[in-house]
């Protein structure tokens, strides 16, 4: 746990401003940049205008432990580079204020709907005196050149000094220098005194309140640790930003002269260029393959974590030696290895990845054992940890703590210096009635038995092939009906049971269009016919390939020549779950009532609500 050290104050407006404007406060590089439109703007003038209350800002003093690379504010040219506080909490209303009353640029902004527009804003005098005007009409906002339009007609024009003065608009960014305009302005009018009564009025009522206006300060003592610094700025940031750990890294390394993001960008692009599998591969993931591996080096001091605190405190040099370090097996090589272990395991794509979360420690066990798991044994290991936490949906829940247990866990095991298996198949388990409830992607484990049947060595029903790297992307595998859908629909079985994936298995795209919506006993004689030759008059060598196919699939083929639906489903459940006994190295039972028409049962988040067709009537 940590504590803040922080004190609360009131700064005057035009202080904080100039400090903006100086470089003595500046922005940390991990804020998002200034996105307020007109109306917020307008509005946010209108509140200081009547001392309205528009909350606190939050500041870090710098020098401390938490460093991070500071940013000038929106519009600034600062002369200090290095500032004595970086602003957490206030960048767009500061931002809009600094531009608004400092600058004498216009304001680069945008209108409610988005469009990109360049306004200068003034107050309305005379409005802003009366009892009976709202205090949002008080303020204008003009174009760049400073003519309002309707049409073709200018409706408004403040293009120059003398029309200013002619309509009473007074310039906001004079707001905290206000003496030469007025000036010009008595002497636009003679003096008149109706006019230098309302200025007076309106510099005692309007003006003074621009320049006493305060606003309290929280500021974070330079001791406050960069966890507490991120943590602080995600709570009372008002903007609802949530930072990614790795832009707070990145921010904290710019400090140091490291550029994160580049280095990112280059690994990012080698992995995703070699490997599908590591498609849509985060930075964040990235960078928890470094922290667990920087953690496990020195584990016996703090044991082994890959939490936010945890990424927060590397520093470059930890970074350095666990990333790019060749020699020693490093975080890319853990991911390179990854993805050539999920291909033995026929998984190619991101998308039929059953658990992103789990390529972290896959590729942490892989960039830690190095050439150790490089064998019989090892492998047999891996593959059984991996399929326990897929088929185990081990993966659901908080994944960091799971990552920290399974790293040192697995890798001892490998090693020989643990006995017992890892506490993730130790509590793996697989219901068999969960066949039931596996019916699409959003489910770890439907994409997993998906895998298991390819890694197993299913053949296509007609081109005859197994599944390797080039024949899945070349023939577009995916998963397809056995019991084609339109068969199902007319014979009367409940979607929620033939879109299971008791009932669907790897095809090509083209023997999926091939076999239709045909019974299977119709389809059969098409697998027949282009299953090979003929070794005698009987057909007897094509009959023994049909077996052979189907059998790879852990289908019957004479429950599908007898289209029969409920048989075929209760005997390649049971099929089903003697490959993922086999693949978690544990056995699970069936009972067969589970897989009966008329069966309820249990739901899990992943599917809609199971009635059965006889139970719903």
């Amino acid at each position: 746990m940590f504590g803040v050290k922080f004190d609360s104050k009131q700064d005057a407006l035009s202080a904080l401003l100039k400090k903006l404007d100086s470089g003595d406060m500046q922005l940390p590089d991990f804020q998002r940049g200034w996105v307020w439109d007109d109306d917020r703007i307008c509005s946010l003038l209108a509140s200081i205008s009547v001392s309205f209350p528009i909350g606190a800002i939050t500041t870090l003093q710098t020098g401390g432990e938490a460093r991070f690379l500071p940013r000038p504010i929106e519009g600034s040219a600062p002369s200090n580079a290095e500032p004595e506080a970086l602003l957490l909490d206030g960048q767009q209303r500061l931002t809009s204020l600094y531009q608004t009353l400092l600058s004498e640029e216009p304001v680069g902004t945008k209108t409610s709907t988005g469009k990109r527009v360049r306004r200068y804003y003034y107050i309305d005098m005379k409005l802003a005196l009366s009892e009976a005007a709202d205090r949002d009409d008080w303020i204008i906002s003009v174009p760049e050149d400073r003519q309002v339009r309707r049409l073709r007609d200018i409706v408004l024009d403040v293009s120059t000094p003398e029309r200013e003065y002619e309509l009473d608009l007074f310039p906001v960014n004079q707001a905290f220098e206000s003496s030469d305009w007025r000036t010009e302005y008595n002497e636009h009018w003679n003096f008149e005194r109706e006019k230098i009564e309302l200025f007076n009025q309106f510099e005692k009522n309007v003006l003074k309140r621009f320049e006493q206006y305060a606003l309290p300060v929280i500021e974070l003592d330079k001791t406050t640790s960069r966890e507490a610094v991120c943590l602080v700025f995600e709570k009372i940031n008002t903007g609802g930003v949530t930072l990614s750990v790795f832009e707070l890294v990145t921010a904290a390394f710019a400090a140091d002269g490291y550029r994160l993001r580049d280095d990112w960008d280059e690994r990012e692009r080698r992995l995703e260029t070699t490997y599908a599998v590591l498609g849509d591969l985060q930075s964040d993931e990235f960078l928890q393959v470094v922290t667990l591996l920087h953690t496990m080096s020195r584990r016996a001091e703090r044991g082994v974590g890959c939490r936010r605190a945890d990424i927060l405190s590397l520093s470059v040099s930890d970074y350095k030696k666990f990333a790019p370090d060749k020699e020693r097996g490093d975080a890319e090589r853990g991911f390179e290895l990854a993805a050539q272990f999920l291909h033995g395991e026929k998984i190619f794509k991101s998308s039929d990845v059953p658990y992103r979360s789990q390529i972290v420690p896959l590729a942490a066990i892989l960039a830690e054992l190095g050439v150790e798991a490089d064998n019989i044994e090892a492998k047999a290991k891996l593959r059984r940890w991996f399929w326990s936490g897929v088929l185990g949906e081990a993966y659901g829940g908080s994944t960091e703590t799971t990552f920290a247990r399974d790293l040192p866990e697995v890798t001892d095991w490998i090693r020989g210096a643990r006995s017992e298996e890892s506490s993730t198949i130790r509590d793996a388990n697989f219901q068999a009635s969960r066949l039931r409830t596996l019916r699409t992607r959003n489910s770890a484990a439907y994409k997993g038995i998906h895998a298991l049947l390819m890694r197993d060595g299913c053949i296509d029903f007609l081109n005859g092939e197994r599944v390797e790297h080039a024949t899945f992307f070349d023939h577009n595998i995916d998963i397809h009906h056995i019991f084609p859908r339109a068969w199902c629909e007319n014979a009367g079985i409940a979607a929620a049971d033939f879109n299971a994936i008791i009932n669907k298995t790897a095809l090509s795209a083209r023997t999926n269009r091939r076999l239709g919506g045909r019974a299977p006993s119709a389809y059969l004689g098409t697998v027949r016919r282009e299953a090979g030759s003929d070794d005698d008059e009987e057909g007897a060598g094509a009959d023994e390939r049909v077996r052979e196919i189907l059998d790879s699939h852990r289908i019957d083929e004479q429950l599908l020549a007898d289209d029969d639906f409920w048989g075929f489903y209760r005997n390649r459940a049971a099929r089903l779950l003697e490959m993922i006994s086999e693949a978690m190295g544990k056995n699970v039972t069936m009972d067969d009532a589970d897989f009966a028409p008329e069966a309820d049962v249990e739901e899990y988040d992943d599917g809609p609500a199971y009635y059965s067709a006889e139970a719903a009537s």
